[in-house]
């Protein structure tokens, strides 16, 4: 939180305090850079007997815009007049240059002075107060108490208006109601986080992006529209694909519509809208209202169409054809049913009122440098330095660390390494020297770094870290180290333990100041918890574990002024001319051979320096804008400044079409600058909702590289989740499961996550409590039936019958009757079937559980199957499948069904989450052991042979098999661009309509290394003899559904490599946010290889038939590994998904 000015109650201390916040300030030499004494006292981090960390206080801060000009407003007090009652004013001429605390302190002496209720001033201290003015009928209030007046949005508004007098009004702070207090609760609950415990932050940046995300949340509810929110129809906005067409003749579809007992079969256009089909249906029924049950007054207006046993809405002026239920029942031949239903009531969707008055999009900002400069200024008048004017050198110094217990191994020396970078950019690097480990060690030592201090970005990082090594002897101590020193031979002797980062440039624009104790992150040790170090490298939060964290102590330079980037000025770069000139032939020719590269190609200095050179040729390309802003020189002030001016020349990027892998590269890890973002933002604002769901994870952990909180691309997932359910459905369950999981972006996510909330409107909360209810209940259930049973992979009857008690006394007592499926909100599920749940032979002991569905418009018994698991992390699966439905969708578009069959997976906390049971599905393995035992790895016929049994009739196996040989086509080539195609026989599923797919993708992932890069005994994915012999060959014969498996397998690996950039950058950013272990560039180019990037496509065709080949020649090798597993019961810790 800010520095709370500690006011006591008597008057002479608030007055008192007024004075020395309203006298000018003294004259400092500024030139010095204004720097005040830094005497170099040391610092105690540690009590004699018990350890003891000082808390921080941030320094306080102001901004200002210079000027004298004086601004005439009218305060509006609390207290009033009392004869009249009418409300105490008092009009001032304020400093257009003094800040909003001081223009408080200002109406606070006048009112102690002038009012008949001074004794209420008195008594009552300025802070207790808001300051609020209204605009178009909404109240705003002024938040920041270190802004300028000048630069108030209230000010400018007036100015407009042609005010001459504004009015500000002065209002008590009121105490939060106890519903407000207890809506807070219930938000906490759902985030799974507090966010309003403000004990682990070093300003109050959480507290104001809280506070600045109201305003969008307002502007989307204003315009959402309440019907079409409640209903939420899925709809799609791509072509119907060709395989599709062909199955609907001449244009016309049958629907069958249910109302009570009756049902009737209509035949519609499938360029009918659903109002369309509704009128038809009434006008058709118009003298059969009383069979339908439905009262003589009732029209179509009355009704909706619904799936039956699904919350999902047929509504709306789309055609039918692009309703996604519609079309999945046309790709698996159903029947399409539909229930008459009365719509659902908007008023289910009211939003609390917000409590907050809005605060304006001015908020935190600074003036222009003109404004902020001391050049040619009375010092007595300033208010504020410009970073601009900073001439010197930014230096940080390193007081020391301090740790409650050391690493054991106590023969080790440790030095702190100082970075500045902004995204993968290292600005400047300095080194302490090296001393040996203690529980303190302190340094006391100025780092100053070759980088001026308006030359700073914003959202550049000072990234501390701590490194150790073997102590050191006497013939090779080392003194201050430069950074060549971080080469090679040095690092490999040294560990990094431990890192922060503190972003130099606060969320106001203010530089730091002042001294920080910062809790750092360890590094995780071998076996030890990974997670996504990668990722989490990045993050500026400290570490909350304060008691037993490492610490470390620093100073920064203090001014007696707050230091402010200023905003930057469009102004005409004088180079802008010379892309016009004739760029020589060579010249053009290489540059387009850069730009041509893929995302992963390294840039060389000289590329860099040719593509800044010509940047105003390249904006007009927005396929290079990834390669132009990496070249770009974020350390140097006249660069960014020369930067911003070429974004506003980015017409071409405005008018292109949108290509979501471009798009999404700008957000990577890459690019810290908000302005670079907000326009990669920006265009993603066109994408359709289907396309948002495609990306809604990967945006999800974009988010992590955002340097501030309050972001356009956090703008960007609270707007839409606001404006779709479904949408929102899963944000909060993406946010959720990350902080649940990830210590690192916990508050950023948690402030997302209660943005949303707060506009998503009642009934979407009251499905949330549910959900997360129910998860609380089934983990605690999870974890019983785990100390139960050991790490046995066999479960004992004893054990299931536990489990059934236990679900029995949680269905007549706490579970809710019914709440949506997390990973499928359209499902309901209701009652649980006891009698079909059970705990899985596997070493995490997962429930298989089933339920009812609670939709009674549902057709038939089936029931909802959900595994519940605990101890992996399904986050990593998550990606996995949803890069699996993004190759689908990639696959649609080129009319290729490839059948791929991406499970429903959803992480609900802490390695705890839900997996979808595939109906009428089992494992390869356990298909080969039933029928002939262990043996089964090596019989050929097997799979072939049970696929007959599920389909005696010759039609519906020809079918069957036709379906294995696109579903096994879409799962090699997929598994084999992200490198994880090694798979074992108990991780392939296969359905009784032949239906091949993957299952358990996290297993994997958490032994990346060894999957990546495939080597000499490995395959680049699953094709064995008795896949093959489903396809009607052996050995080295063919058949004619072999050819069509090659000709499939061929066309869906060409359809992802056309669009290699976006694979590539789905695998990298999945590597950085997914991935344990810091993963090398080899592992992150494995891609590049596995599509063959740079080849035409007459030699990728070639590439992937070679790999066919390959696992022709070694699918026995594949079959006797199977064999082995089969007779040893090597269980990987993988779930057996049978039916």
């Amino acid at each position: 939180m800010m520095e709370s000015h500690d006011f006591f109650k008597e008057p002479e201390v608030i007055i008192v305090h007024m004075l020395h916040l309203l006298l000018s300030k003294q004259q400092y030499k500024i030139a010095s850079g204004m720097e005040l004494d830094n005497n170099d006292q040391p610092v105690v981090l540690r009590d004699e007997n018990k350890r003891r960390r000082r808390k921080m206080r941030p320094h306080s801060a102001t901004i200002n815009i210079f000027s004298m000009e004086l601004i005439p407003i009218e305060f509006i007090l609390p207290t009033s007049h009392k004869n009249n009652k009418a409300p105490d004013t008092i009009l001032l001429e304020i400093a257009g240059n003094c800040t909003v605390e001081q223009m408080k302190a200002q109406v606070w002496m006048n009112a102690i002075e002038k009012s008949h209720n001074s004794d209420f001033y008195h008594r009552l201290a300025p802070d207790q107060f808001l300051l609020q003015y209204q605009k178009k009928g909404q109240w705003y209030e002024i938040y920041d108490k270190h802004q300028v007046i000048q630069t108030l949005d209230c000010i400018v508004y007036w100015k407009v208006l042609k005010k001459t007098v504004g009015k500000i009004y002065v209002v008590q702070k009121e105490k939060n109601s106890d519903e407000t207090l207890e809506y807070q609760k219930q938000l906490n609950y759902l985030i799974g986080y507090d966010v309003t415990d403000v004990s682990n932050v070093h300003d109050d940046e959480l507290e104001f992006t809280r506070r600045r995300l109201v305003t969008p949340r307002m502007i989307e509810l204003a315009k959402r529209d309440a019907r079409l929110y409640s209903m939420d129809p899925w709809v799609t906005s791509k072509f119907l694909p060709e395989y599709l067409g062909r199955k609907i003749s001449s244009n016309t579809i049958f629907i069958i519509i249910h109302k009570g007992m009756t049902s009737h079969t209509v035949k519609v256009s499938i360029n009918d809208t659903p109002d369309e089909i509704l009128q038809s249906f009434f006008t058709k029924m118009a003298k059969k209202k009383s069979l339908l049950d439905i009262s003589e007054e009732n029209s179509e207006l009355d009704f909706v169409l619904r799936v039956c046993g699904r919350d999902e809405y047929i509504f709306g002026n789309t055609p039918i054809k692009d309703f996604h239920w519609i079309r999945q029942c046309i790709k698996n031949g159903d029947e399409i049913h539909l229930v008459l239903d009365a719509p659902p009531d908007p008023t289910d969707d009211k939003v609390q009122k917000e409590e907050w008055p809005l605060v304006d999009d001015c908020t935190g900002v600074t003036g222009y440098h003109e404004q902020l400069t001391i050049e040619e200024k009375d010092h007595e008048k300033i208010f504020t330095i410009s970073l601009w004017d900073c001439n010197r050198k930014f230096r940080v110094k390193v007081i020391g660390i301090d740790i409650p217990v050391l690493p054991r191994n106590s023969e080790l020396t440790v030095f702190v390494e100082a970075n500045i970078q902004h995204s993968q950019q290292l600005l400047a690097q300095k080194r302490t020297t090296s001393k040996p480990f203690t529980e303190e060690v302190l340094w006391n030592t100025w780092l100053e770094f070759d980088i001026k201090i308006k030359d700073l970005p914003k959202g550049a990082l000072l990234n501390l870290q701590i490194f150790c090594g073997k102590a050191v002897t006497p013939s090779n101590k080392t003194s201050l180290q430069s950074p060549d020193s971080s080469s090679s031979d040095s690092k490999c002797k040294n560990q990094l333990l431990y890192y922060v980062n503190l972003l130099l440039i606060d969320h106001r624009f203010l530089l730091r100041q002042g001294e920080y104790v910062l809790h750092m992150w360890k590094i995780p040790g071998k076996g030890e918890e990974q997670g996504s170090i990668n990722a989490d490298k990045l993050t500026s939060a400290t570490n909350p574990d304060k008691d037993t964290s490492m610490a470390i102590s620093i100073s920064l330079d203090k001014y007696c002024h707050p230091v402010a980037l200023p905003k930057n000025k469009s102004v005409v770069d004088a180079e802008q001319d010379r892309s016009r000139g004739e760029m020589p032939n060579q010249l053009r020719k290489q540059l387009e051979e850069i730009m041509a590269t893929d995302p992963l190609h390294p840039l060389t200095p000289e590329d860099q320096e040719l593509l800044w050179h010509f940047r105003y040729e390249i904006i007009k390309h927005p396929e290079a804008y990834p390669k132009l802003f990496t070249s770009v020189k974020w350390g140097q002030q006249e660069i960014v400044t020369k930067t911003y001016q070429l974004l506003s020349k980015r017409e071409a990027w405005d008018d292109c079409s949108l290509d979501v892998g471009l798009t999404i590269q700008l957000l990577d890890c890459n690019f810290s600058d908000e302005n670079v973002r907000a326009m990669a933002v920006q265009k993603l604002d066109s994408l359709p909702d289907d396309d948002v769901l495609h990306y809604l994870l990967q945006l999800v952990q974009a988010v992590k590289f955002e340097p501030y909180h309050d972001s356009s691309l956090s703008r960007f997932l609270l707007k839409r989740a606001l404006r779709s359910k479904r949408i929102g459905h899963f944000l909060f369950w993406f946010l959720r499961s990350e902080i649940a999981q990830s210590m690192h972006y916990q508050q950023r996510f948690a402030v997302i996550l209660e943005a949303y909330l707060r506009g998503c409107g009642t009934a979407m909360l009251k499905d949330f409590m549910k959900q997360v209810q129910v998860t609380e209940l089934l983990h605690k259930v999870t974890m019983e039936i785990k100390s139960l049973s050991a790490e046995k992979y066999d479960v004992t009857s004893q054990v299931i019958t536990q489990l059934r008690q236990k679900l029995e006394k949680l269905q007549g007592s706490k579970l809710p009757e019914s709440f949506r499926v997390p990973y499928d909100p359209g499902l309901r599920a209701g009652l649980l079937m006891v009698e079909k749940c059970k705990v899985m032979a596997s070493k995490k002991k997962p429930l298989w559980l089933e339920f009812k569905c609670a939709d009674p418009t549902a057709l038939t018994n089936e029931t909802i199957g959900i595994i519940f698991k605990h101890g992996d992390d399904l986050r990593q699966d998550m990606l996995i499948l949803q890069i699996l439905r993004i190759m689908g969708s990639i696959w649609e578009a080129e009319s290729l069904d490839l059948c791929l069959l991406p499970y429903g997976c959803i992480s609900t906390g802490n390695k705890i989450g839900m997996i979808q049971i595939v109906k009428d599905a089992t494992t390869i393995a356990q298909i080969q052991q039933s029928t002939v035992g262990n043996t089964g790895a090596f019989k050929d016929e097997v799979l072939s042979q049970w696929l007959k049994e599920k389909c005696p009739l010759e039609e519906k196996y020809n079918a069957a098999v036709e379906r294995f040989v696109y579903s096994c086509a879409g799962y090699c080539v997929a598994t084999f661009v992200l490198g994880i195609g090694d798979r074992h026989n108990d991780n392939i599923m296969i359905t009784e309509t032949g239906n091949l797919f993957h299952i358990d993708f996290g297993h994997i992932l958490g032994n990346y290394k060894s999957f990546l890069g495939i080597n000499k005994e490995r395959v680049p994915f699953v094709l064995t003899p008795d896949f093959l012999y489903v396809m009607g060959t052996s050995g080295k014969k063919t058949s004619l559904y072999f050819h069509k498996f090659q000709d499939v397998c061929v066309k869906a690996y060409l359809a992802l490599r056309h669009h290699s950039n976006l694979m590539i950058i789905l695998f990298s950013m999945m590597l950085m946010t997914g991935m344990p272990q810091l993963t090398s560039k080899e592992d992150i180019e494995y891609i590049r290889d596995s599509l063959t990037v740079g080849k035409n496509e007459e030699s990728a065709k070639k590439h992937f038939l070679d790999q066919i080949e390959v696992c022709r020649d070694k699918g026995w090798t594949v079959q006797f590994n199977w064999f082995l597993h089969l007779v040893l019961g090597i269980k990987q810790g993988v779930e057996k998904h049978s039916a």
